[in-house]
């Protein structure tokens, strides 16, 4: 049921390729929450989704950009402000992938050149839209910018790989960027660090069933499915949350905060 929390509010959502995504997930929310919005993605992720679809439905404009091109995020923000007819309220970062993790390349055997790809495509993204977007004053005061992240941020996943320190860079550079657009504009930024998640993006990490697994029972709430953080990133898009900032906010049904677990210590437990 629609509330109404993003009524009149206009946003930019990056990342949608295909219905098991988080950011599609957020943009039919944001939809039916009242929002007008624009989507984008990079032209190769918009040849292997499914994006004309979620478009069609919440009858949204496609803004193709390749987020590690200053001048395509320009024309993203520009392109944006001339559909909406002024400036957008709230802008998702749903961007990550890594070359080394698609190729099976492990942590201590990494490709240096993937490696920088990995950082620019995963978190210097980051960087470069809020950028641009500060470059063409495109988020209203008392915006809302959410990116999303993983707690292989703060702690060892051995199979994650490079796309650790790619979520690690992520996530400072939204608190950084959150002080200096809370100063100038009062917009707002925060990263999500959301459970792991069945989406084309997540399974395609070696081992992602057992990540599910263990935290699934680390979890005392279970893993957030996807829908749920689409939930939670809407209330930080809506006026509810205008003193929230800067903020690693988790969103993965406890895991963060659980030491252990009975459902995880049964299977070492000798009877």
């Amino acid at each position: 049921m629609a509330h109404g929390l993003l009524k009149g509010k206009r946003g930019i959502i990056t990342g949608a390729l295909n219905d098991q995504s988080i950011a599609w997930k957020v943009a039919e929310l944001a939809h039916a929450e009242g929002a007008q919005i624009v989507l984008t993605n990079a032209p190769v992720a918009m040849r292997m989704g499914e994006i004309n679809k979620l478009a069609e439905a919440i009858k949204a404009p496609i803004i193709p950009a390749d987020a590690t091109n200053d001048a395509d995020l320009e024309k993203l923000f520009t392109g944006s402000m001339e559909h909406f007819g002024g400036k957008a309220d709230f802008v998702l970062h749903s961007i990550g992938m890594s070359p080394n993790v698609r190729k099976g390349r492990t942590y201590d055997d990494l490709n240096y050149e993937w490696y920088k790809q990995t950082l620019d495509i995963s978190a210097m993204s980051f960087h470069r839209m809020l950028q641009a977007a500060a470059k063409t004053d495109a988020i209203s005061d008392w915006g809302s910018v959410v990116a999303l992240s993983y707690i292989a941020a703060q702690r060892v996943f051995p199979g994650y790989g490079d796309m650790a320190d790619a979520k690690a860079l992520l996530e400072s550079i939204g608190r950084s960027w959150g002080y200096h657009l809370g100063i100038k504009k009062k917009i707002r930024v925060n990263t999500v660090s959301q459970s792991p998640t069945m989406t084309t993006a997540g399974s395609g990490i070696k081992g992602f069933g057992g990540f599910y697994g263990f935290a699934q029972e680390m979890s005392p709430l279970g893993n957030a499915p996807a829908q749920d953080c689409a939930n939670y990133c809407i209330t930080l898009f809506s006026d509810l949350t205008r003193y929230v900032t800067m903020q690693n906010l988790f969103h993965d049904g406890g895991f963060s905060s659980s030491g252990v677990t009975p459902q995880v210590m049964d299977k070492f437990t000798v009877e």
